[in-house]
């Protein structure tokens, strides 16, 4: 079955996270990824442990490279730099997240791909764009805070922290794949490739949306409301007698469903809770009202009587529970992707997309550093055709 980027060739200079992310998925989609690494050292995810997996390799950098060749180059070698041009110059796609100008000194910036290779489309990541902010680092946990996100996160105020994944690097690097998916498809029309760029900040801003919003279009400054919704009450976690509960209530109706479990008829009738901005304004009061009751009963029998009426919510589970409940559903969160020479198959999120023509698939388990040197340099050789995957 052909893949939906079968015959996209990507040369990927990132590492890290936000970059290795995005050309993962596209290898997932059936993109052919070379990986272009350090000799010696290759992607820093590779020394991010512990934990480790069967093998001894970090957790950290299998979570997103799957499906690549690895490649170890030195850029500062003249032939190793030599490979690495003919690589880009054959490539669909070019991908890194070094600062701005980096790529330009080694004469792999975009005017000297374009100008050999008007048909590729061009990736750069940056933390803070290539403009004034060009030479700040990049940093998930600097933008977290600097672009807003922990002020809005946090127990209570005055206490903001960070979210427990680089979640910043993660909506850069699905934009980044919007970006380029999108360009494939204008440069499938016209012929010519174009330069993506999406940096760390302005992906945050967009990514928070109606706090964003709010601020732009109202002049709203928001702060940090522990688990609960500036626009939706009750939208929060509440106590039971053994573990909080998530309670979403996003209508009318459901709140009266709430009340009716909880035997709070007065609740459902006070003219305060009337309406969701009535809900806001009284919020308060409310939650008081419905921790009480809620208190009095297990996690697991309140969110069996609520799911009964159509009130959405759930525990807060922790990584087992949450793998646990996706498998119990059929999502099959979990894959095993094996290769040559591994004692062990390496383990691995299951890409979340579907397709029902062209499927994910998982053909490579993460690529040992310089795995694929030999050839991928033995392809690039001058003497070699132009356009063809490197043979496996």
């Amino acid at each position: 079955m052909t893949s939906a980027l079968d015959g996209v060739l990507v040369a990927d200079f990132s590492r890290v996270l936000a970059g290795p992310y995005a050309t993962m998925l596209l290898a997932d989609l059936g993109a052919d990824v070379v990986k272009v690494e350090r000799p010696g050292t290759g992607d820093d995810t590779r020394a991010w442990g512990p934990p480790y997996d069967a093998d001894g390799t970090a957790t950290y950098y299998l979570a997103v490279n799957r499906n690549k060749r690895s490649v170890a180059l030195d850029l500062t070698d003249p032939t190793d730099l030599a490979a690495a041009r003919t690589l880009v110059h054959r490539a669909d796609v070019v991908v890194h997240n070094f600062r701005p100008g980096t790529m330009d000194r080694h004469g792999l910036g975009y005017p000297d791909v374009a100008a050999a290779n008007p048909r590729a489309v061009y990736c750069s990541i940056t933390g803070f764009g290539s403009g004034p902010g060009a030479a700040l680092p990049g940093y998930d946990l600097l933008v977290q805070a600097v672009g807003g996100l922990m002020s809005v996160t946090g127990a209570r105020p005055g206490e903001p922290v960070k979210a427990g994944v680089a979640l910043v690097d993660v909506i850069t690097g699905l934009h980044a794949t919007v970006g380029i998916l999108a360009a494939l498809r204008h440069r499938d029309s016209t012929g010519t490739g174009q330069h993506v760029e999406v940096n760390l900040l302005s992906s945050l801003l967009s990514a928070l949306v109606n706090q964003a919003s709010g601020y732009v279009a109202a002049g709203a400054v928001p702060g940090i409301l522990g688990n609960a919704h500036p626009s939706i009450v009750p939208y929060e976690l509440l106590p039971t007698a053994d573990r909080p509960l998530a309670v979403a209530v996003g209508t009318d109706a459901q709140f009266r469903a709430l009340c009716q479990v909880l035997d709070l008829s007065d609740v459902a009738a006070d003219p305060r809770y009337a309406t969701n901005p009535d809900r806001v304004r009284h919020r308060a009061p409310l939650i008081a009202a419905l921790a009480e009751r809620t208190a009095l009963r297990t996690a697991d029998d309140l969110a069996a009587a609520l799911g009964r009426v159509g009130v959405p919510c759930g525990p807060v589970n922790d990584l087992a529970g949450a793998f646990r409940l996706a498998a119990d559903l059929g999502l099959d969160p979990v894959v095993d992707v094996t290769g040559p020479d591994r004692s062990h198959p390496a383990r691995q999120v299951a890409n979340p997309i579907t397709l029902s023509a062209a499927p994910v698939t998982y053909d490579r388990p993460p690529p040992r550093l310089g795995e694929h040197t030999a050839e991928v340099l033995a392809w690039l050789a001058p003497d070699q055709p132009g356009r063809e995957k490197p043979a496996t």
